[in-house]
């Protein structure tokens, strides 16, 4: 359990473990040397054997996740973050759906959206990937057809063949570790329960869309390597890559747009994904007429559509892939 800035709220998360139905676990509540008080926060739960307390330097998350689990020696670990909840069948009925396939490389469930939002909502509305929305194939998790909550369960065994989080990704490296994992051969499973509680912070390090965007694309070009060139696995990567590249694109165009390019609007139209709804249309129109309103009005946009600023207005974001 990562507790990097969520000092505040991490009495809830740990609440949520204690709650588990079952009751054989340990956990590690790491510190990578975060700004609030994070040791006054876990002393009042260490009373419990069952959570320790690792304070360390700071090295980024995935360190710090590899620190942690290095830490613990359970057959199964599944990830919670500080400042999120886990229901009290999780742990449960996670393991039990490993223990019934070992043909498995993760189990993921579905998890209530809440906090700094709009509304509250579900990570998962649609059938998972492309087959029974069970069983999700290294396709289905590469096109995010089959989404993966961070808080999901998977084999030691799994994880030290791969080498665990790669300290090299700043961003999207629970992406990243769900790819090899699933290039381990096996599938994917999906509990079509509501067993977690997803926070939305404003301040929430998954705000950089940029920053995402890039991790995304490593993750795909690292799979690339893995994969033989001409199977249809690599031609998904090789897809996934150029949509990602289209939609940094897009999304570098709106900061130039912002900074008084007026080039930059040719770049938005070309790099937008799918058909523009009507604002994108007006919009577009406006620009062409009055070229000066464009950055006024996508600050706004930026603004509005920030993590943490409530939910994005489907008709001013683009048709693109978005991580869970």
């Amino acid at each position: 359990m990562p507790a990097y800035g969520v000092a505040h709220l991490l009495g809830e998360a740990l609440e949520s473990l204690q709650a588990q139905t079952l009751t054989d676990w340990e956990c590690v509540v790491v510190d990578d040397g975060a700004p609030d008080d994070v040791a006054a926060a876990v002393a009042p739960f260490l009373e419990d054997s069952r959570i320790t307390f690792l304070q360390t330097d700071n090295a980024g998350v995935s360190t710090a996740r590899n620190r942690a689990i290095a830490a613990t020696s359970a057959p199964y670990i599944a990830l919670l973050d500080g400042d999120d909840m886990i229901r009290p069948d999780y742990l449960a009925r996670t393991t039990a759906a490993l223990d019934a396939d070992p043909q498995a490389r993760l189990v993921t469930v579905n998890a209530r959206i809440f906090g700094a939002v709009a509304r509250e909502r579900l990570c998962f509305t649609d059938k998972q990937g492309s087959g029974d929305g069970v069983h999700g194939s290294l396709a289905d998790v590469l096109d995010r057809s089959f989404g993966v909550y961070i808080g999901s369960t998977f084999r030691r065994a799994d994880f030290d063949a791969i080498g665990g989080f790669d300290a090299g990704m700043t961003h999207a490296e629970d992406f990243d570790l769900w790819v090899r994992l699933m290039l381990l051969g096996g599938h994917a499973l999906y509990l079509d329960e509501v067993l977690g509680d997803y926070r939305v912070r404003s301040r929430s390090a998954s705000a950089a869309s940029q920053k995402m965007l890039k991790g995304n694309i490593r993750t795909f070009e690292k799979a690339l390597e893995e994969l033989p060139e001409d199977s249809p696995d690599a031609e998904v990567a090789r897809q996934m890559i150029a949509e990602n590249r289209q939609e940094l694109r897009f999304e570098l165009a709106i900061d130039r747009a912002i900074d008084g390019d007026r080039d930059a609007i040719r770049d938005l139209r070309e790099s937008f994904i799918g058909e523009p709804g009507p604002v994108w249309r007006a919009s577009f129109l406006i620009w062409t007429i009055a070229p000066q309103l464009a950055a006024p009005m996508l600050a706004y946009r930026r603004k509005a559509n920030a993590r943490g600023a409530g939910a994005p207005d489907a008709d001013l974001t683009p048709n693109v892939h978005k991580a869970a």
